[in-house]
This record gives C-alpha cells, structure tokens and sequence, in this order.
C-alpha cells in the first residue's frame, strides 16, 4: 500500500547532507522520529511515526509489529507472534491521529478497547519495514508508523541497508580517560567511549591494577536511571551495580582488578520512556517480558557487540563475567570475548521486586536463588 520512495533526490521535500555515509543517514533518521518527521526509506512509502507526529497526518494503513498486532485481535496474524516482524494493517476508517495513537499505545487500551475492525494486509517491503521499527526502537519511541500518510511534512532519505551501518561496533573509539575516586574504590580509572554519528556515550569503570595475564572480573551493566540513581524499588539494578563495584574493590586488595561497562541503554535497549511505559503495564498486571511485548518492543534488545568492542579497546581478551544469565555468557562469546568463568551476582528481593526477579528466573533463564 503507498507508493515506493525511490531514490532522494534534491526538491523533492526530502531532507539532504551532501553525500551523507550509511551511518550518518540513519542517525538522521534516529534524529528525524524523534522531532516528528516521516522517514522515505527507498523501496517503501512515505513513514510517519505516530507518537512524534506533529501535525495533523491521517492515513489508510499502519505499519506495527507483529506482537502489538496479535494484541489487537488482528486478522491473518500468525500465531507465534515476533516482537520485530512488521505488520502492514488496515482498518475499517481512515486512521487519524488520535485512532493511531490509540492503536500504537498499548497503555490507551483500557481507555479506547474497541478498535477494530482490522485486517493484515501483503507486505512487499520488508527489510524496510524492520528498518523503521527498529529506527523507532533506537529513537526510544512507539514502533508504529502511518503508511504514505496525508498531511506529513519532510521526511529524511536513507536506505534500510544504513541501519546495521549505525550499529557497527567497530566504529566506536575511546574518547577520553580520567582518574576517577569512587566511594567503593579511590583509585578507580574512568573510560569514555564515543561513536561518531550515535550520541549515547558509553563508559568503562577500571578498578585495580591492570594486568593482561590474568582475567578481570567484569559486569556488564546497563543504564537504569530509576534504579541506579532514584534507587526504585521494581528493580535490582541498583544493589547490583554497587555490589558489582564493591566485588571488584575486593579483587583489587588481592591482586586482581574489576571492569564494570556502564552501558547507554535503559530498559534492556528499549529507552526510557518506554521503560516507564513498560512500568504503566506492569501496574495493571503484566510481567516484564509481556509488558514489552503489548508495546510492539523486545524483551532483549541490548547491544552485546558494543559491550566486545569496549573491552576489545581496553586491550581486555578474557573475563570473569558477574551475571546470573547464561544468556549473557552466550551473547559476549558469540562476539568473540572469551568468559573463563561467569560469577553468580545475586542479591535479595523485596516485595517490589519479587515478581519482577521471579520473571527472569522463569522466562528468561537467568540462575537465581
């Protein structure tokens, strides 16, 4: 449904860089959804987000994914539904903005149940569709989008190919380091690492001596702000990342030294707003993995090869991992880190969080208690 955009060209209301790379392309596009303006990926129709949307857009179809599609109750949709496969829909009317938003959001299904009905329509667009859901994933918005919508503004040009360019790992570099005195360790080093076109700047925290004979104990920890700095209660991140600090502390007085990798991914790579989203979910009575998926987002969606990248920079090869997710293990080692031993790091619940820990104990594998 919608015509193709072909390739962008100069007055064409598409937005231009002369001769932007791959990479740079999808950070405009990243920089596009967060500001409201549609995407022209070549090969697809026009693509406008639905959260971000400014103005006054309306269109006949949508492209969701398939697991907030299956919440929908949407005809034609497969049983065994996948956070990241696309899903082209129609409804009965035209969707305006506040139809769209109503079907892109899960936490507005308690107020607007009646949807439908709808109708999956032939996809001949794939590979860009993915593109587009996961720009939104990256973009920390809703991943849903109005096709060839009427009423859009500019839209930024690219290629659905630009999207792996944005993530390679390989383009990240070490920015700067500094001493860093920590309540847990005094003589704590801070790394900063910096990828050119992506903002989020990812940091490594070195405790002890450095020595590339012998393995450090690492954790791979990502960005929790309700945790780590409002000290929330739904989750462990917090406990965890000073237990993980003080452990490595405890290695450097024997000899050995520690890395933590603190990582710009909030909510496990969904962002933050849709973390808090997630939370809403929660409220009404989903559990972590179920939550994600009613918003159309995975449950997993960190950013491992980056994580092989930081160490690889650090001159670090082997590591003693601290997690209870094998998973994890898996993940690094499938990027080439070599893990001689993962280390239990577990901590006690608390009323908020039981459910939560139950969950990735039983849905996603991890060894607890």
């Amino acid at each position: 449904m919608g015509k193709a955009v072909g390739p962008c060209a100069a007055g064409d209301g598409v937005r231009h860089l002369s001769e932007p790379s791959p990479s740079r392309r999808a950070a405009l596009a990243v920089d596009a959804l967060r500001h409201g303006w549609p995407l022209a990926i070549e090969g697809a129709p026009l693509l406008q987000p639905v959260e971000t949307a400014f103005s006054d857009v309306s269109g006949e179809a949508m492209l969701v994914s398939a697991s907030r599609a299956a919440t929908l109750k949407l005809a034609n949709q497969r049983e065994a539904a996948v956070p990241r496969q696309p899903v082209l829909m129609r409804g009965a009317e035209v969707f305006d903005l506040p139809a769209a938003l109503a079907v892109a959001d899960p936490a507005l299904d308690l107020q607007s149940p009646l949807k439908g009905p709808f109708k999956a329509l032939e996809l001949g667009w794939e590979e860009q569709a993915r593109a587009a859901l996961e720009l939104a994933r990256i973009a920390g918005i809703l991943p849903a989008f109005l096709v060839a919508p009427e009423g859009s503004g500019e839209a930024a040009c690219l290629k659905a190919s630009d999207v792996e360019a944005f993530s390679d790992p390989s383009r990240l570099r070490i920015a700067t380091r500094a001493k860093l005195p920590v309540a847990a360790a005094e003589g704590a080093r801070i790394v900063a690492f910096r990828s050119p076109d992506d903002t989020r700047e990812h940091v490594a925290l070195v405790i002890g001596k450095e020595d590339s004979s012998s393995p450090p104990l690492v954790r791979l920890h990502s960005e929790c702000l309700t945790g780590d700095i409002l000290g929330s209660l739904k989750c462990d991140c917090g406990p965890q990342l000073d237990a993980a600090l003080q452990a490595m502390a405890e290695e450097a007085e024997k000899g050995g030294w520690g890395v933590l990798l603190y990582m710009r991914q909030e909510g496990r790579g969904i962002g933050l707003v849709n973390k808090l989203r997630a939370y809403r979910l929660q409220d009404q009575g989903f559990d972590t993995v179920d939550a994600n998926t009613r918003l159309g987002l995975p449950d997993e969606a960190r950013d491992f090869p980056t994580a092989a990248r930081m160490l690889d920079l650090l001159g670090v090869k082997e590591i003693r991992l601290m997690t209870n997710n094998p998973a994890k293990v898996d993940a690094l080692e499938a990027t080439g880190v070599s893990v001689a031993e993962r280390v239990p790091h577990s901590l006690p619940d608390n009323p908020h969080n039981a459910r939560y820990l139950a969950t990735k104990r039983d849905r996603a594998g991890h060894i607890l208690p």
